[in-house]
């Protein structure tokens, strides 16, 4: 008896093949890159055969956001990126449907070519593979030990080289399922997700990271690392460049955003750059004054606060500003001279003196103070300046203005 059953499901088996089938594949989460497909069988079919025997006149349906590959023994011997439905025929050249993934796949397809014929018969090995085309988001990153990264400033003036640490996530798409299948996957059994992938492709993200950054543009003779966040764009266009040939050319995945969350420089070299923006903000000879007098002023302070007592905190205070006087001398002529530059000179013969702080000035206000100009009988004359309170100047005749 045990024969004879072993012949009838074996018979069983042999008539369940003939049967058509209907390969789908549901919604792919944003996490996984490739599903194995399977045919749609409710609990009233009778088509229970093998998943990877393909019958002739079988439908596959494609959806919006999927890549269907095909496989018999192992090889790649059709594919469509189109969504709809289609029927499936051994005995025909391969459809190559390639949708939105472009030529360079039928090229691919081209050089791979169908390796394996069987006469219009299903081949012994017959699989579905659904692959995700959508964008797969929320690929994190981050430098676990710092990138070189170069700074300029022209204006403070500094070029030099520092590290950061930089932190944040990045998207990526299968452009080429082949190659994909061809090179990574291979026959998996029913899901491929991307954290099976993640690991390497971080790595090798972060070694070409130091190469990306370095090619963003200097602006103005500028190029802070804060500014790295403005130049996303930038820096996944350098990124696809130097991982084209692993990426690209070898696995048929490109990065297609690259975002920043965090940018920070280790805290010697944040240290260092704030030292040249200091020392480049006391070329400006009035505010290097203000600060020594700020700074004169808070020791006054502290000297009044002095734990040894009041008088020992100023001794040492006068001892202070004995050593610096010559410093406060030359930041104060420095400032006056600043502002004597960049302040215009009274016109003559028409100048007053202010009252509350002696400044000589031609308007109607002291530009020191705010002191309203006195007013006056006395007048210039025009032709050769002499002061005059009459109606005509003394000296050449000439009447008063109107």
């Amino acid at each position: 008896m045990g024969l004879i059953q072993a012949a009838l499901a074996s018979g069983a088996g042999a008539i369940s093949e003939q049967w058509k089938e209907y390969f789908y594949c549901d919604a792919i989460p944003a996490n996984v890159i490739a599903v194995k497909g399977h045919k749609k069988v409710s609990g009233l079919s009778s088509n229970w055969g093998s998943d990877n025997i393909i019958t002739d006149g079988s439908i596959i349906a494609v959806a919006d956001g999927q890549c269907m590959v095909i496989v018999e023994q192992g090889k790649v011997v059709d594919i469509c990126a189109e969504p709809g439905e289609f029927r499936y025929d051994s005995s025909t050249a391969p459809s190559v449907f390639t949708g939105n993934l472009g030529e360079a796949v039928k090229t691919i397809f081209a050089q791979i070519g169908k390796r394996f014929e069987f006469g219009g018969q299903p081949a012994q090995d017959q699989r579905i593979y659904y692959f995700n085309t959508k964008e797969l988001v929320g690929n994190k990153y981050g430098t676990p030990n710092p990138v070189p990264f170069r700074v300029v400033d022209q204006r403070v003036p500094y070029d030099f080289d520092i590290r950061i640490k930089c932190f944040g996530e990045y998207s990526l798409k299968v452009t080429d399922p082949i190659l994909f299948y061809t090179n990574v996957c291979g026959n998996f059994s029913e899901v491929y997700p991307v954290s099976q992938i993640s690991d390497q492709l971080r790595t090798e993200l972060l070694t070409s990271l130091a190469a990306a950054l370095a090619k963003l543009p200097i602006d103005n003779g500028v190029r802070r690392y804060s500014d790295i966040a403005l130049h996303t764009g930038e820096l996944a266009d350098a990124l696809n460049e130097q991982l084209s040939n692993k990426w690209r050319d070898l696995r048929g995945i490109e990065i297609v955003s690259f975002g920043v969350s965090s940018v920070t420089a280790v805290p010697e070299d944040e240290a260092k750059i704030q030292s040249f923006q200091t020392a480049a903000s006391y070329k400006d000879a009035v505010y290097a004054d203000a600060q020594m007098k700020q700074s004169a002023a808070e020791a006054l302070k502290d000297a009044a606060n002095n734990a040894g007592g009041a008088m020992m905190g100023f001794a040492n205070l006068n001892a202070a500003q004995a050593s610096g006087a010559s410093i406060l001398q030359a930041t104060g002529q420095a400032a006056a001279q600043q502002t004597a530059a960049v302040t215009p000179a009274p016109a003559a013969g028409n100048t007053w003196t202010c009252p509350t702080c002696g400044k000589v000035s031609d308007g109607n206000f002291c530009p020191v103070c705010g002191t309203k100009r006195p007013e006056s009988n006395k007048w210039f004359c025009p032709t050769c300046g002499k002061e005059n309170d009459g109606n005509f100047c003394t000296a050449c005749g000439t009447k008063k203005p109107e």
